[in-house]
């Protein structure tokens, strides 16, 4: 079955009710559908991908992915679709090395959209709109600063990229 973004939005709100946890679905999602285009990809498959990338972690964080995978396998989601999900975590809950050009542009921005979102926050306007990159790469310094985001995994990514 080839899910549609209803139908993971519905599995994704399923398995999450905390809002931080859905925004940055959304954020994900977004981000991904912008590469997309960049790349003149499938936007609605790398949406569907970024959206339910944590799609277990409010009620299993300790079975990260494994959760996952299960919960993709009952709703016999396509094969290439769980592997891009399960790539997000590589090295960090699984062995599945990102491959794909959807697949290293998620496990890059999975961390850098936190990173993003945490940076709007403290500013005045709470925004990402009035943003640039400027203050982002500022933020990047500070290791206090978002101190739980792996910046590593962000450069790792971006190696990956090119």
């Amino acid at each position: 079955m080839k899910p549609t973004r209803a139908q993971a939005l519905e599995l994704l709100k399923q398995y999450n009710q905390t809002p931080g946890l859905i925004k940055h679905a959304l954020a994900v999602e977004a981000t991904m559908r912008h590469f997309a285009l960049h790349f003149n990809e499938d936007e609605e498959l790398w949406g569907i991908i970024g959206l339910v990338h944590d799609l277990d972690y409010e009620k299993y964080p300790e079975q990260h992915c494994t959760m996952t995978e299960k919960i993709l396998r009952e709703n016999q989601w396509p094969e290439d679709y769980i592997r891009a999900v399960l790539s997000h975590a590589w090295e960090i809950c699984t062995d599945i090395k990102p491959e794909s050009l959807m697949e290293k542009t998620l496990y890059t921005i999975d961390e850098l959209t936190g990173l993003v979102t945490t940076s709007a926050l403290v500013r005045p306007t709470k925004s990402n709109l009035d943003m640039k990159a400027k203050s982002v790469k500022k933020k990047w310094n500070d290791k206090r600063f978002a101190a739980k985001i792996d910046r590593s995994i962000i450069e790792r990514g971006a190696t990956m990229l090119g």
